[in-house]
């Protein structure tokens, strides 16, 4: 069995769908943390067959509008003291900025460097999202790393 020391105050990232759990890992910068981290892939799941699980030990800010848009089924535990104090059930969020990117050549966001890419949920089952500016849709899996 692993073991993996508790936590005293930081972040735990739990029930990422396998595989997915390096995005995040890379995403947050967590390579380079001066505080220990641990990344377990493929941990078994009662709920989920397999899944990944980032253990922080250190309180970070973090976009749970991009986390949810990695995984909207991932859950986040705010630890302090040894004990979770918060949890947090992520989902897809209605709209997100400067996330995803535009790539339609007429689409103002082209033209005019200052202008936000605004995308907003048009479809949750298939995790697709809106242009606000040219309706260009955008899956939920190509938001800027």
């Amino acid at each position: 069995m692993l073991n993996i020391d508790e936590i005293k105050n930081g972040i735990v990232i739990d029930h990422i769908k396998a595989g997915q759990g390096i995005r995040i890992f890379n995403w947050l910068g967590l390579g380079k943390a001066p505080y220990t981290v641990a990344f377990v892939v493929n941990a078994n799941s009662k709920q989920m067959g397999k899944k990944d699980i980032i253990k922080i030990d250190n309180t970070i800010a973090i976009n749970f509008n991009i986390l949810g848009l990695i995984d909207p089924n991932i859950t986040v535990n705010i630890i302090e003291n040894e004990k979770i104090t918060e949890k947090i059930k992520l989902q897809l969020p209605e709209t997100v900025e400067d996330v995803l990117i535009c790539k339609n050549p007429r689409c103002i966001t082209s033209t005019e460097k200052y202008v936000p890419h605004i995308f907003h949920l048009e479809n949750p089952e298939l995790r697709t999202y809106r242009c606000e500016y040219c309706d260009e849709i955008k899956s939920a899996g190509d938001f800027r790393e």
